[in-house]
Protein backbone atom coordinates (compact mmCIF):
# COMPACT_ATOMS: atom_id res chain seq x y z
CA UNK A 1 0.00 0.00 0.00
CA UNK A 2 1.27 3.52 -0.78
CA UNK A 3 1.54 5.68 1.83
CA UNK A 4 -0.04 8.85 0.05
CA UNK A 5 -1.13 11.85 2.45
CA UNK A 6 -4.88 12.81 3.18
CA UNK A 7 -5.83 15.87 4.84
CA UNK A 8 -8.97 15.81 7.41
CA UNK A 9 -11.66 16.99 6.60
CA UNK A 10 -13.71 19.96 8.06
CA UNK A 11 -15.92 18.67 11.02
CA UNK A 12 -18.98 19.72 8.87
CA UNK A 13 -17.99 18.84 5.57
CA UNK A 14 -20.65 16.45 4.15
CA UNK A 15 -19.20 12.84 2.81
CA UNK A 16 -21.36 12.81 -0.29
CA UNK A 17 -22.39 9.38 -1.04
CA UNK A 18 -22.71 8.17 -4.33
CA UNK A 19 -26.63 6.91 -4.56
CA UNK A 20 -28.95 6.22 -7.27
CA UNK A 21 -31.17 9.37 -5.71
CA UNK A 22 -28.59 11.62 -6.79
CA UNK A 23 -29.14 10.71 -10.82
CA UNK A 24 -33.02 12.21 -10.63
CA UNK A 25 -31.73 15.62 -9.12
CA UNK A 26 -30.56 17.22 -12.76
CA UNK A 27 -33.60 15.62 -14.89
CA UNK A 28 -36.04 17.54 -13.83
CA UNK A 29 -33.86 20.90 -13.16
CA UNK A 30 -32.77 20.56 -16.99
CA UNK A 31 -36.15 19.58 -18.93
CA UNK A 32 -39.11 19.59 -16.29
CA UNK A 33 -41.31 19.88 -18.93
CA UNK A 34 -40.01 16.91 -21.01
CA UNK A 35 -42.10 14.05 -22.10
CA UNK A 36 -41.77 10.35 -21.25
CA UNK A 37 -43.95 8.38 -23.21
CA UNK A 38 -45.72 4.51 -22.89
CA UNK A 39 -45.90 3.45 -26.29
CA UNK A 40 -48.87 4.96 -27.62
CA UNK A 41 -50.91 4.62 -24.74
CA UNK A 42 -49.94 7.44 -22.00
CA UNK A 43 -47.30 10.41 -21.65
CA UNK A 44 -46.04 12.69 -18.68
CA UNK A 45 -43.26 14.98 -17.94
CA UNK A 46 -39.99 14.94 -15.58
CA UNK A 47 -42.18 16.83 -13.11
CA UNK A 48 -44.42 13.98 -13.06
CA UNK A 49 -41.87 10.99 -13.01
CA UNK A 50 -39.98 12.92 -9.98
CA UNK A 51 -43.32 13.19 -8.10
CA UNK A 52 -44.31 9.89 -8.84
CA UNK A 53 -41.20 8.05 -7.50
CA UNK A 54 -41.57 9.23 -4.46
CA UNK A 55 -45.63 8.06 -4.68
CA UNK A 56 -43.69 4.94 -5.17
CA UNK A 57 -41.42 4.94 -2.46
CA UNK A 58 -44.68 5.20 -0.07
CA UNK A 59 -46.78 2.41 -1.77
CA UNK A 60 -43.76 0.35 -1.15
CA UNK A 61 -43.26 1.17 2.48
CA UNK A 62 -46.66 0.86 3.21
CA UNK A 63 -46.97 -2.60 1.47
CA UNK A 64 -43.96 -3.39 4.08
CA UNK A 65 -40.51 -3.32 2.19
CA UNK A 66 -37.61 -2.18 4.08
CA UNK A 67 -34.25 -1.34 3.45
CA UNK A 68 -32.13 -4.61 2.48
CA UNK A 69 -35.43 -6.49 1.24
CA UNK A 70 -36.22 -7.24 -2.06
CA UNK A 71 -38.44 -6.34 -4.70
CA UNK A 72 -39.32 -8.02 -8.03
CA UNK A 73 -40.57 -6.48 -10.79
CA UNK A 74 -42.03 -8.56 -14.10
CA UNK A 75 -43.21 -5.93 -16.63
CA UNK A 76 -42.61 -5.16 -20.48
CA UNK A 77 -40.81 -1.84 -21.33
CA UNK A 78 -42.84 1.27 -19.53
CA UNK A 79 -42.42 4.38 -17.53
CA UNK A 80 -43.45 1.69 -14.56
CA UNK A 81 -40.22 0.22 -15.02
CA UNK A 82 -38.44 3.49 -15.14
CA UNK A 83 -40.23 4.39 -11.67
CA UNK A 84 -39.08 1.01 -9.95
CA UNK A 85 -35.06 1.58 -11.40
CA UNK A 86 -35.25 4.64 -8.95
CA UNK A 87 -38.03 3.90 -6.17
CA UNK A 88 -37.51 0.70 -4.94
CA UNK A 89 -32.74 1.52 -4.02
CA UNK A 90 -33.98 5.15 -3.46
CA UNK A 91 -35.52 3.28 -0.23
CA UNK A 92 -32.37 1.22 0.31
CA UNK A 93 -34.51 -2.02 -1.08
CA UNK A 94 -32.78 -4.08 -3.88
CA UNK A 95 -34.24 -4.46 -7.19
CA UNK A 96 -34.36 -7.26 -8.84
CA UNK A 97 -35.32 -7.35 -12.83
CA UNK A 98 -36.84 -11.15 -13.66
CA UNK A 99 -36.06 -12.03 -16.96
CA UNK A 100 -39.89 -12.79 -18.17
CA UNK A 101 -38.65 -14.85 -21.06
CA UNK A 102 -37.10 -18.10 -18.90
CA UNK A 103 -39.19 -20.93 -18.27
CA UNK A 104 -41.29 -20.90 -15.11
CA UNK A 105 -39.00 -23.23 -13.26
CA UNK A 106 -36.09 -20.89 -13.90
CA UNK A 107 -37.81 -17.85 -12.96
CA UNK A 108 -38.91 -19.74 -9.21
CA UNK A 109 -35.73 -20.74 -8.92
CA UNK A 110 -34.37 -17.09 -9.08
CA UNK A 111 -37.13 -15.59 -7.14
CA UNK A 112 -36.11 -17.49 -4.74
CA UNK A 113 -32.46 -17.36 -5.02
CA UNK A 114 -32.76 -13.84 -4.70
CA UNK A 115 -35.01 -14.10 -1.64
CA UNK A 116 -37.86 -11.57 -2.73
CA UNK A 117 -40.30 -10.18 -0.35
CA UNK A 118 -42.68 -8.44 -2.73
CA UNK A 119 -43.75 -8.70 -6.81
CA UNK A 120 -44.84 -6.40 -9.30
CA UNK A 121 -46.20 -8.47 -12.02
CA UNK A 122 -48.23 -7.31 -15.05
CA UNK A 123 -51.12 -9.00 -16.14
CA UNK A 124 -49.59 -10.37 -19.33
CA UNK A 125 -47.28 -12.69 -16.37
CA UNK A 126 -50.23 -13.50 -13.84
CA UNK A 127 -50.38 -16.70 -15.44
CA UNK A 128 -46.55 -17.37 -14.32
CA UNK A 129 -46.82 -16.53 -11.31
CA UNK A 130 -50.09 -18.04 -10.24
CA UNK A 131 -48.65 -21.03 -11.18
CA UNK A 132 -45.50 -20.69 -9.17
CA UNK A 133 -47.28 -18.87 -6.04
CA UNK A 134 -47.05 -21.68 -3.67
CA UNK A 135 -43.26 -22.77 -4.30
CA UNK A 136 -42.23 -19.29 -3.72
CA UNK A 137 -40.49 -19.09 -0.14
CA UNK A 138 -40.14 -15.69 0.79
CA UNK A 139 -42.53 -13.42 -1.12
CA UNK A 140 -44.89 -11.43 1.63
CA UNK A 141 -47.08 -9.69 -1.36
CA UNK A 142 -48.55 -9.09 -4.97
CA UNK A 143 -49.05 -5.56 -6.80
CA UNK A 144 -50.51 -5.66 -9.83
CA UNK A 145 -49.34 -3.79 -13.19
CA UNK A 146 -51.87 -3.35 -16.15
CA UNK A 147 -52.16 -1.35 -19.41
CA UNK A 148 -56.16 -1.90 -19.31
CA UNK A 149 -58.97 0.07 -17.60
CA UNK A 150 -59.58 -2.71 -14.81
CA UNK A 151 -57.20 -5.37 -14.09
CA UNK A 152 -57.20 -8.53 -15.37
CA UNK A 153 -58.80 -10.88 -12.47
CA UNK A 154 -56.16 -13.21 -11.06
CA UNK A 155 -55.77 -16.03 -8.12
CA UNK A 156 -52.90 -14.18 -6.24
CA UNK A 157 -54.40 -11.93 -3.20
CA UNK A 158 -52.57 -8.40 -4.10
CA UNK A 159 -52.43 -5.59 -2.33
CA UNK A 160 -53.76 -3.63 -5.27
CA UNK A 161 -53.57 -2.07 -8.63
CA UNK A 162 -50.41 -0.09 -9.24
CA UNK A 163 -52.25 3.55 -10.28
CA UNK A 164 -54.38 3.28 -7.73
CA UNK A 165 -51.72 2.82 -5.14
CA UNK A 166 -49.73 5.54 -6.08
CA UNK A 167 -52.68 7.65 -6.15
CA UNK A 168 -53.62 7.16 -2.90
CA UNK A 169 -49.84 7.60 -1.61
CA UNK A 170 -48.32 11.53 -0.58
CA UNK A 171 -46.33 12.99 -3.26
CA UNK A 172 -43.22 13.36 -1.22
CA UNK A 173 -40.96 11.03 0.53
CA UNK A 174 -37.93 12.16 2.31
CA UNK A 175 -35.10 9.29 0.73
CA UNK A 176 -32.43 8.86 3.31
CA UNK A 177 -28.51 8.29 2.76
CA UNK A 178 -26.89 5.14 3.29
CA UNK A 179 -23.80 3.58 2.19
CA UNK A 180 -22.74 4.44 -1.12
CA UNK A 181 -21.62 0.23 -1.29
CA UNK A 182 -25.60 -0.84 -0.66
CA UNK A 183 -26.39 -3.18 -3.34
CA UNK A 184 -29.03 -1.47 -5.49
CA UNK A 185 -30.32 -3.98 -7.75
CA UNK A 186 -29.96 -7.98 -8.77
CA UNK A 187 -30.81 -10.02 -11.51
CA UNK A 188 -29.72 -13.75 -12.97
CA UNK A 189 -27.55 -14.59 -15.80
CA UNK A 190 -28.06 -18.00 -17.69
CA UNK A 191 -24.91 -20.19 -18.73
CA UNK A 192 -24.60 -23.02 -20.91
CA UNK A 193 -25.30 -25.35 -17.57
CA UNK A 194 -26.46 -24.99 -14.26
CA UNK A 195 -28.91 -22.88 -12.84
CA UNK A 196 -28.54 -18.82 -13.26
CA UNK A 197 -26.72 -17.23 -11.41
CA UNK A 198 -27.35 -13.77 -9.88
CA UNK A 199 -25.19 -11.13 -10.15
CA UNK A 200 -25.39 -7.54 -8.15
CA UNK A 201 -24.48 -3.49 -8.32
CA UNK A 202 -24.07 -1.42 -5.79
CA UNK A 203 -25.50 2.59 -5.73
CA UNK A 204 -21.64 3.42 -6.44
CA UNK A 205 -21.06 0.93 -9.31
CA UNK A 206 -24.63 2.12 -11.16
CA UNK A 207 -24.12 5.73 -10.45
CA UNK A 208 -20.62 5.54 -11.83
CA UNK A 209 -21.57 3.31 -14.84
CA UNK A 210 -23.83 5.94 -15.83
CA UNK A 211 -21.28 8.57 -15.20
CA UNK A 212 -18.88 6.52 -18.01
CA UNK A 213 -21.74 5.85 -20.07
CA UNK A 214 -23.07 9.65 -20.52
CA UNK A 215 -19.15 10.60 -20.46
CA UNK A 216 -18.49 8.31 -23.47
CA UNK A 217 -21.54 8.92 -25.42
CA UNK A 218 -22.20 12.71 -25.13
CA UNK A 219 -18.37 13.88 -25.27
CA UNK A 220 -17.82 12.21 -28.67
CA UNK A 221 -18.49 13.50 -31.99
CA UNK A 222 -18.42 10.48 -33.47
CA UNK A 223 -20.90 8.91 -31.47
CA UNK A 224 -23.62 11.37 -30.24
CA UNK A 225 -26.04 9.14 -28.46
CA UNK A 226 -26.71 10.85 -25.67
CA UNK A 227 -27.17 14.90 -26.56
CA UNK A 228 -30.07 17.18 -24.83
CA UNK A 229 -31.72 17.20 -28.50
CA UNK A 230 -31.87 13.18 -28.06
CA UNK A 231 -34.55 10.62 -27.95
CA UNK A 232 -34.40 7.71 -26.01
CA UNK A 233 -36.26 4.71 -26.99
CA UNK A 234 -34.85 1.30 -25.56
CA UNK A 235 -35.14 -1.95 -27.55
CA UNK A 236 -33.26 -4.29 -25.16
CA UNK A 237 -35.14 -5.60 -21.99
CA UNK A 238 -35.41 -3.63 -19.17
CA UNK A 239 -34.80 -7.16 -17.29
CA UNK A 240 -31.62 -7.61 -18.72
CA UNK A 241 -28.69 -5.61 -17.33
CA UNK A 242 -30.60 -2.24 -16.51
CA UNK A 243 -31.67 -1.98 -20.05
CA UNK A 244 -27.80 -1.39 -20.68
CA UNK A 245 -28.05 1.39 -17.94
CA UNK A 246 -28.69 3.57 -20.50
CA UNK A 247 -32.47 4.77 -19.03
CA UNK A 248 -30.05 5.92 -16.24
CA UNK A 249 -27.84 8.20 -18.21
CA UNK A 250 -31.15 9.41 -20.47
CA UNK A 251 -32.88 9.97 -16.90
CA UNK A 252 -29.91 12.07 -15.52
CA UNK A 253 -29.69 14.43 -18.85
CA UNK A 254 -33.47 14.93 -18.62
CA UNK A 255 -33.55 13.40 -22.16
CA UNK A 256 -36.94 12.92 -24.19
CA UNK A 257 -37.90 8.93 -23.48
CA UNK A 258 -40.20 6.59 -25.58
CA UNK A 259 -40.64 3.11 -23.65
CA UNK A 260 -42.26 0.76 -26.62
CA UNK A 261 -43.85 -1.91 -23.96
CA UNK A 262 -43.90 -5.34 -25.57
CA UNK A 263 -41.65 -5.47 -28.47
CA UNK A 264 -43.84 -5.67 -31.97
CA UNK A 265 -41.28 -4.48 -34.58
CA UNK A 266 -44.02 -2.72 -36.38
CA UNK A 267 -45.00 -0.50 -33.25
CA UNK A 268 -41.42 0.42 -32.94
CA UNK A 269 -40.98 1.84 -36.37
CA UNK A 270 -43.73 4.00 -35.70
CA UNK A 271 -42.69 5.05 -32.48
CA UNK A 272 -39.04 6.04 -34.02
CA UNK A 273 -41.48 7.76 -36.87
CA UNK A 274 -43.70 9.43 -34.57
CA UNK A 275 -41.35 10.58 -32.15
CA UNK A 276 -38.24 10.88 -34.11
CA UNK A 277 -36.27 8.51 -32.21
CA UNK A 278 -32.59 9.22 -32.32
CA UNK A 279 -30.87 6.76 -30.04
CA UNK A 280 -31.59 3.16 -29.27
CA UNK A 281 -29.76 -0.07 -28.64
CA UNK A 282 -30.36 -3.42 -29.34
CA UNK A 283 -29.53 -6.83 -30.34
CA UNK A 284 -29.29 -8.16 -33.88
CA UNK A 285 -31.68 -10.59 -34.38
CA UNK A 286 -34.22 -7.25 -33.13
CA UNK A 287 -32.50 -4.90 -35.80
CA UNK A 288 -33.19 -7.63 -38.73
CA UNK A 289 -36.87 -7.79 -37.63
CA UNK A 290 -37.25 -4.03 -37.54
CA UNK A 291 -35.62 -3.87 -41.02
CA UNK A 292 -38.07 -6.77 -42.17
CA UNK A 293 -40.88 -4.48 -41.47
CA UNK A 294 -43.00 -2.78 -44.19
CA UNK A 295 -43.42 0.40 -42.48
CA UNK A 296 -39.62 1.22 -42.31
CA UNK A 297 -39.46 1.90 -46.06
CA UNK A 298 -41.12 4.97 -45.39
CA UNK A 299 -39.66 6.06 -42.21
CA UNK A 300 -36.76 8.86 -42.45
CA UNK A 301 -33.67 7.10 -40.32
CA UNK A 302 -30.99 9.33 -41.15
CA UNK A 303 -31.03 10.45 -37.34
CA UNK A 304 -31.46 7.24 -35.92
CA UNK A 305 -27.89 6.37 -33.87
CA UNK A 306 -28.28 2.12 -32.79
CA UNK A 307 -25.84 0.71 -30.01
CA UNK A 308 -25.40 -2.90 -31.12
CA UNK A 309 -24.78 -5.28 -28.70
CA UNK A 310 -25.36 -8.97 -26.91
CA UNK A 311 -24.04 -10.66 -30.33
CA UNK A 312 -21.53 -9.86 -32.99
CA UNK A 313 -22.32 -6.76 -35.58
CA UNK A 314 -21.77 -8.40 -38.86
CA UNK A 315 -20.79 -6.21 -41.79
CA UNK A 316 -23.72 -7.19 -43.83
CA UNK A 317 -26.47 -5.60 -41.39
CA UNK A 318 -24.40 -2.75 -40.37
CA UNK A 319 -24.20 -2.12 -44.34
CA UNK A 320 -28.12 -2.92 -44.80
CA UNK A 321 -28.80 -0.56 -42.21
CA UNK A 322 -26.71 2.37 -43.74
CA UNK A 323 -28.07 2.12 -46.90
CA UNK A 324 -30.78 3.52 -44.93
CA UNK A 325 -29.34 6.16 -43.17
CA UNK A 326 -29.20 4.18 -39.87
CA UNK A 327 -25.62 4.77 -38.09
CA UNK A 328 -24.83 1.63 -35.75
CA UNK A 329 -22.32 1.06 -32.93
CA UNK A 330 -20.20 -1.62 -31.58
CA UNK A 331 -21.36 -1.91 -27.53
CA UNK A 332 -19.53 -4.80 -25.64
CA UNK A 333 -19.96 -6.12 -22.23
CA UNK A 334 -21.40 -8.76 -20.47
CA UNK A 335 -24.49 -8.71 -17.71
CA UNK A 336 -21.72 -9.28 -14.88
CA UNK A 337 -20.02 -5.76 -16.46
CA UNK A 338 -22.84 -4.00 -15.98
CA UNK A 339 -22.63 -3.91 -18.80
CA UNK A 340 -20.44 -1.28 -20.86
CA UNK A 341 -16.67 -2.45 -21.59
CA UNK A 342 -15.94 -0.51 -25.13
CA UNK A 343 -17.59 1.29 -27.59
CA UNK A 344 -17.10 2.13 -31.57
CA UNK A 345 -14.69 4.96 -31.60
CA UNK A 346 -14.29 6.54 -35.19
CA UNK A 347 -11.88 8.92 -36.30
CA UNK A 348 -11.81 11.79 -38.18
CA UNK A 349 -10.68 9.84 -41.54
CA UNK A 350 -13.20 7.23 -40.58
CA UNK A 351 -15.56 9.91 -40.84
CA UNK A 352 -14.80 11.13 -44.16
CA UNK A 353 -15.82 7.77 -45.83
CA UNK A 354 -19.49 7.44 -47.00
CA UNK A 355 -21.47 5.35 -44.36
CA UNK A 356 -21.69 1.87 -45.74
CA UNK A 357 -17.98 2.05 -46.28
CA UNK A 358 -17.00 2.90 -42.49
CA UNK A 359 -18.83 -0.70 -41.31
CA UNK A 360 -15.91 -2.39 -41.33
CA UNK A 361 -14.79 -0.30 -38.38
CA UNK A 362 -18.03 0.21 -37.00
CA UNK A 363 -18.07 -4.27 -36.27
CA UNK A 364 -15.42 -4.27 -34.31
CA UNK A 365 -15.69 -4.82 -30.54
CA UNK A 366 -14.05 -0.64 -30.10
CA UNK A 367 -12.28 0.65 -27.24
CA UNK A 368 -12.48 0.80 -23.63
CA UNK A 369 -14.76 3.44 -22.77
CA UNK A 370 -13.69 5.63 -19.35
CA UNK A 371 -12.63 4.64 -15.97
CA UNK A 372 -12.18 0.82 -17.82
CA UNK A 373 -9.12 -0.97 -18.19
CA UNK A 374 -9.11 -4.21 -20.18
CA UNK A 375 -6.09 -6.23 -21.18
CA UNK A 376 -5.99 -9.56 -23.41
CA UNK A 377 -4.26 -12.60 -21.52
CA UNK A 378 -2.63 -15.99 -22.45
CA UNK A 379 -3.23 -18.83 -20.12
CA UNK A 380 -0.74 -17.91 -17.40
CA UNK A 381 -2.59 -14.58 -17.13
CA UNK A 382 0.24 -13.01 -18.92
CA UNK A 383 -0.70 -9.74 -21.07
CA UNK A 384 -0.72 -10.15 -24.44
CA UNK A 385 1.03 -7.43 -26.88
CA UNK A 386 -1.30 -4.58 -28.68
CA UNK A 387 -0.64 -6.10 -32.06
CA UNK A 388 -3.66 -6.90 -33.60
CA UNK A 389 -2.70 -10.59 -33.92
CA UNK A 390 -2.30 -11.71 -30.80
CA UNK A 391 -5.49 -13.75 -28.98
CA UNK A 392 -6.44 -14.34 -25.94
CA UNK A 393 -8.86 -14.18 -22.90
CA UNK A 394 -10.77 -10.72 -22.30
CA UNK A 395 -10.19 -9.47 -18.20
CA UNK A 396 -11.27 -6.27 -17.28
CA UNK A 397 -11.15 -3.54 -14.45
CA UNK A 398 -13.70 -1.04 -14.05
CA UNK A 399 -15.24 0.86 -10.98
CA UNK A 400 -18.50 -0.68 -11.88
CA UNK A 401 -18.44 -4.44 -12.30
CA UNK A 402 -19.92 -6.93 -10.13
CA UNK A 403 -17.87 -7.92 -7.42
CA UNK A 404 -19.40 -11.67 -6.92
CA UNK A 405 -21.90 -14.28 -7.68
CA UNK A 406 -24.79 -13.78 -5.00
CA UNK A 407 -24.88 -16.91 -2.87
CA UNK A 408 -21.92 -18.84 -5.21
CA UNK A 409 -18.61 -16.79 -3.57
CA UNK A 410 -16.61 -19.72 -5.28
CA UNK A 411 -17.53 -19.22 -8.64
CA UNK A 412 -16.94 -15.41 -8.14
CA UNK A 413 -13.33 -16.50 -7.38
CA UNK A 414 -13.12 -17.99 -10.11
CA UNK A 415 -14.39 -14.84 -11.85
CA UNK A 416 -12.26 -12.57 -10.70
CA UNK A 417 -9.31 -15.12 -10.38
CA UNK A 418 -6.15 -13.16 -10.32
CA UNK A 419 -7.96 -9.85 -9.91
CA UNK A 420 -9.13 -9.03 -13.14
CA UNK A 421 -12.89 -9.71 -14.13
CA UNK A 422 -12.89 -12.56 -16.59
CA UNK A 423 -14.82 -12.33 -19.58
CA UNK A 424 -15.00 -15.94 -21.16
CA UNK A 425 -14.38 -14.17 -24.66
CA UNK A 426 -10.93 -14.78 -27.36
CA UNK A 427 -9.93 -11.38 -28.69
CA UNK A 428 -7.19 -9.28 -29.64
CA UNK A 429 -6.44 -5.86 -29.36
CA UNK A 430 -4.89 -3.98 -32.17
CA UNK A 431 -1.82 -0.71 -31.82
CA UNK A 432 -4.65 1.78 -32.01
CA UNK A 433 -6.53 -0.16 -28.37
CA UNK A 434 -9.74 -1.38 -30.25
CA UNK A 435 -10.36 -4.48 -28.80
CA UNK A 436 -11.64 -7.02 -31.72
CA UNK A 437 -13.46 -9.76 -30.25
CA UNK A 438 -12.78 -13.45 -31.72
CA UNK A 439 -15.21 -15.81 -29.94
CA UNK A 440 -15.98 -17.14 -26.77
CA UNK A 441 -13.91 -19.38 -25.18
CA UNK A 442 -16.49 -22.19 -25.51
CA UNK A 443 -17.42 -21.68 -28.99
CA UNK A 444 -13.79 -21.51 -30.49
CA UNK A 445 -13.70 -24.32 -33.66
CA UNK A 446 -10.95 -26.52 -32.72
CA UNK A 447 -9.81 -27.81 -36.00
CA UNK A 448 -6.24 -29.48 -37.16
CA UNK A 449 -4.75 -27.77 -34.26
CA UNK A 450 -5.96 -24.10 -35.28
CA UNK A 451 -8.31 -21.79 -33.85
CA UNK A 452 -11.56 -20.78 -35.77
CA UNK A 453 -13.28 -17.62 -35.57
CA UNK A 454 -16.95 -18.67 -35.65
CA UNK A 455 -17.99 -14.89 -35.02
CA UNK A 456 -15.59 -14.42 -38.35
CA UNK A 457 -17.52 -17.06 -40.13
CA UNK A 458 -20.80 -15.86 -39.29
CA UNK A 459 -19.54 -12.31 -40.74
CA UNK A 460 -18.27 -13.66 -43.80
CA UNK A 461 -21.58 -15.42 -44.55
CA UNK A 462 -23.72 -12.83 -43.85
CA UNK A 463 -22.19 -10.58 -46.33
CA UNK A 464 -23.70 -13.14 -49.16
CA UNK A 465 -26.63 -10.51 -50.53
CA UNK A 466 -29.09 -13.40 -50.12
CA UNK A 467 -28.18 -14.40 -46.50
CA UNK A 468 -30.44 -12.52 -43.42
CA UNK A 469 -28.09 -14.33 -40.94
CA UNK A 470 -25.82 -17.29 -39.77
CA UNK A 471 -24.58 -19.12 -36.69
CA UNK A 472 -21.80 -21.58 -37.02
CA UNK A 473 -20.62 -23.82 -34.41
CA UNK A 474 -17.88 -26.80 -34.17
CA UNK A 475 -19.19 -30.21 -34.41
CA UNK A 476 -16.76 -33.42 -33.68
CA UNK A 477 -14.67 -35.22 -36.08
CA UNK A 478 -12.81 -37.73 -36.06
CA UNK A 479 -9.69 -36.66 -38.99
CA UNK A 480 -9.51 -32.90 -37.35
CA UNK A 481 -10.93 -32.80 -33.57
CA UNK A 482 -13.50 -30.39 -34.56
CA UNK A 483 -15.29 -28.87 -38.33
CA UNK A 484 -17.51 -26.23 -38.35
CA UNK A 485 -21.05 -26.51 -39.11
CA UNK A 486 -23.34 -23.39 -40.54
CA UNK A 487 -27.19 -22.08 -40.26
CA UNK A 488 -28.46 -20.02 -42.70
CA UNK A 489 -31.09 -18.07 -42.65
CA UNK A 490 -32.20 -16.68 -46.19
CA UNK A 491 -34.08 -13.13 -47.15
CA UNK A 492 -37.25 -13.77 -48.22
CA UNK A 493 -38.07 -14.80 -52.10
CA UNK A 494 -34.10 -16.01 -51.91
CA UNK A 495 -33.11 -19.66 -52.87
CA UNK A 496 -29.17 -20.78 -52.09
CA UNK A 497 -27.46 -24.46 -51.86
CA UNK A 498 -24.77 -24.96 -50.09
CA UNK A 499 -22.25 -24.83 -52.86
CA UNK A 500 -23.69 -21.14 -53.20
CA UNK A 501 -22.47 -20.49 -49.19
CA UNK A 502 -19.08 -21.87 -50.41
CA UNK A 503 -18.41 -20.18 -53.64
CA UNK A 504 -18.95 -17.06 -51.94
CA UNK A 505 -16.40 -17.75 -49.11
CA UNK A 506 -14.04 -19.17 -51.87
CA UNK A 507 -13.21 -15.19 -52.31
CA UNK A 508 -12.19 -14.93 -48.71
CA UNK A 509 -9.83 -18.14 -49.07
CA UNK A 510 -8.38 -16.45 -52.36
CA UNK A 511 -7.97 -13.24 -50.60
CA UNK A 512 -5.97 -14.70 -47.61
CA UNK A 513 -8.29 -13.96 -45.32
CA UNK A 514 -9.39 -17.35 -44.08
CA UNK A 515 -8.16 -20.34 -44.87
CA UNK A 516 -9.75 -23.54 -46.93
CA UNK A 517 -9.95 -25.50 -44.11
CA UNK A 518 -12.11 -22.57 -42.61
CA UNK A 519 -15.24 -23.61 -45.17
CA UNK A 520 -17.71 -25.42 -43.82
CA UNK A 521 -18.58 -28.80 -45.52
CA UNK A 522 -22.01 -28.87 -43.73
CA UNK A 523 -24.48 -25.99 -43.71
CA UNK A 524 -28.18 -26.05 -43.15
CA UNK A 525 -30.49 -23.82 -44.40
CA UNK A 526 -33.48 -22.75 -41.69
CA UNK A 527 -36.11 -21.10 -40.99
CA UNK A 528 -34.73 -19.74 -37.99
CA UNK A 529 -31.30 -19.80 -35.54
CA UNK A 530 -32.30 -20.49 -31.99
CA UNK A 531 -32.09 -17.86 -29.54
CA UNK A 532 -31.44 -17.67 -26.12
CA UNK A 533 -34.39 -15.18 -23.70
CA UNK A 534 -32.05 -12.13 -24.54
CA UNK A 535 -31.96 -12.48 -28.18
CA UNK A 536 -28.72 -14.07 -28.59
CA UNK A 537 -27.47 -16.75 -30.61
CA UNK A 538 -27.68 -19.94 -28.31
CA UNK A 539 -25.13 -22.05 -29.64
CA UNK A 540 -25.30 -24.70 -27.23
CA UNK A 541 -28.97 -25.49 -28.29
CA UNK A 542 -27.47 -25.65 -31.78
CA UNK A 543 -24.51 -27.73 -30.76
CA UNK A 544 -27.48 -29.75 -28.68
CA UNK A 545 -29.83 -30.24 -31.84
CA UNK A 546 -27.23 -31.10 -34.03
CA UNK A 547 -26.20 -34.04 -31.52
Amino acid sequence: MVNTKILPAADNAYQYPLLIKQLLLSGPRYAPDQEIVYANRSKYTYTDLLERVHRLAHALTEAGIKAGDTVAVLDWDTPRYLECFFAIPMIGAILHTVNVRLSPEQILYTMNHAEDDLVLVHDDFLPIVEGIRDQVETVRGYIQLTDNDQPAATRLDTLGEYESLLAGCDSHYDFPDFDENSVATTFYTTGTTGNPKGVFFSHRQLVLHTLGMAANFSAYDEMPLLRSSSVYMPITPMFHVHAWGAPYAATMLGLKQVYPGRYEPELLVELIKTHKVTFSHCVPTIMQMMLATDSIKTADLSNWHVLIGGSALTESLCRTGASMGIRMYTGYGMSETGPLLTATHLSPDDLELPLEQQAPKRVKTGVPVPLVDIQVVDPEGKPLPHDGTSKGEVVARAPWLTQSYFKEPEKGEALWEGGWLHTGDVASIEPDHTLVIKDRIKDVIKTGGEWLSSLDLENLISQHSSVAAAAVVGVPDDKWGERPHALVTLKPGEDLGVEDIQAHLQQFVDAGEINKWAIPASIDFVEDIPKTSVGKINKKMIRDQLG
